[in-house]
């Protein structure tokens, strides 16, 4: 069987978490889309980790992770996130990485920092992880294969001709420092060495998992909103974020993906720039909730950046669970909550003088206003508490508002950073 752990919102939703748990209980874990871009923060027996590229499920001994094709593969990245985790005394993962999967070049991380300097205050806000070049190449069909790594001649000749126009760019349009093949390509052979004992078919490898019938996970990174297609254009990431690209990515038929696992956070937040509906204008209101977030706070997990603060929007999360076609919600951060005396919760927006709960595109986004309904707080510690019904009445209310809302079950309810604070429903 396979599982799918998504975000319903801009990301940040608490995925790692959710993953490391249900890792579990899993044979597999496959990370199939984005790269070192965005963060998972984890907290287990280990310590608490921020992982960026490795599947959250490394910390189990019965698990075998996998880096799947769609995935931006950053090899120096990758090395030196296994070699942290080790360090910190967990044992050495099992890591296969597919042999189609695409390498972040050393040049794609350099567009992107030019490209965001060049756009300055019209900047996609992107973490200049080379990822949006990345996805760039690998469409426009340019870009290099891990099993590429281990012909070095026929690598030599498709980046010469790769280089010819990377380098026009860089002298004409933003007046840089130009690439050199040599270096380059000593690069190149460093990269085959490093990531050589992890290479294999990754496709075949599923394909015998789910033949017998092993538990696979799929992880993915940032959430629906962040989609290129369906989300916040464009304001969003270069790989779909949906469970549906899943199957693409990791290489698994479409038809074992049976379960979808939405995470949805108890109130909003995002990094970077974009439309964000129901953020906190006020700024000691929005700090005082960052402040609280998360485990040590709202900050993003791969920029350290602060990030944007808001109310639970039930517009965009309702629209994030049909992106994925969510089977189930997992609810988190929501102990974080207990502070405020009441919670507003963003139920529909108003677009030009009419109300309306579909999530729009963008260029109506910018104009929508929220719409609150404002449900009474719970004031009170709700951490430690295993069972749904020990909730605080009014806890227990926010969480059957939003799930009538959003349409979806919420079957998972995390009431606390660490692996097992969780209340199952």
């Amino acid at each position: 069987m396979v599982t799918a752990v998504v975000g319903a919102n801009w990301g940040d939703e608490g995925k790692g978490k959710i993953t490391d748990m249900l890792g579990e209980e899993s044979d597999i874990i496959v990370r199939f889309q984005g790269g070192s871009n965005a963060g998972h923060t984890i907290v287990n027996d280990y310590g608490k980790f921020a992982l960026h590229i490795l599947p959250s499920g490394v910390f189990y001994n019965h698990t075998t992770s996998v880096i799947g094709n769609g995935v931006a593969l950053n090899i120096p990245d990758l090395v030196k996130e296994i070699d942290g985790i080790v360090e910190k005394g967990v044992p050495k993962p099992k890591i296969l990485v597919s042999d189609r999967a695409q390498i972040v070049m050393p040049y794609h991380v350099l567009f992107d920092k030019y490209e965001e300097e060049r756009l300055a205050g019209k900047s996609f806000g992107s973490t200049k992880s080379g990822i949006a070049p990345f996805y760039s190449d690998k469409y426009a069909k340019i870009g290099v294969q891990v099993n590429e790594l281990f012909d070095e001649v026929a690598l030599g000749e498709k980046l010469e001709g790769v280089i010819l126009k990377k380098n026009i760019m860089l002298e004409h349009l933003y007046h840089k420092p130009l690439i050199d093949i040599d270096e380059l390509m000593a690069t190149m052979k460093e990269y085959a060495q490093m990531i050589r004992p992890y290479v294999c078919d990754t496709g075949a490898f599923l394909y015998e998992a789910v033949q017998n019938g092993k538990r696979i996970l799929l992880e993915g990174q940032l959430g629906s909103l962040k989609d290129p297609d369906h989300g916040i254009y464009p304001m969003v990431t270069s790989s779909s974020t949906l469970a549906g690209y899943g199957a693409v990515g990791a290489g698994v038929p479409p038809y074992e993906i049976k379960r979808i696992v939405t995470v949805v956070k108890a109130y909003s937040s995002a990094v970077g720039a974009g439309e964000f509906v129901s953020e906190i204008l006020d700024e000691k209101e929005a700090e005082e909730l960052r402040k609280r977030g998360g485990d040590g706070g709202e900050y993003g997990a791969t920029t350290g950046r602060p990030r944007r603060m808001g109310w639970f929007d039930a517009v965009a999360s309702r629209y994030g669970c049909r992106a994925q076609g969510a089977t189930e919600v997992a609810l988190t951060v929501l102990d974080v909550l207990g502070y405020l005396d009441e919670l507003p919760v963003c139920v529909g927006y108003e677009i030009d003088g009419k109300f309306t709960k579909d999530f729009p595109t963008t260029g109506l986004l910018k104009k929508a206003k929220p719409v609150y309904e404002t449900l009474p707080g719970w004031k009170t510690e709700i951490r430690g508490i295993k069972n749904y019904d020990d909730l605080p009445e009014n806890c227990r209310k926010y969480i059957e508002f939003i799930e009538k809302e959003i349409g979806v079950p919420i079957k998972m309810v995390s009431n606390g950073p660490g692996r097992h604070e969780i209340i199952y429903r």
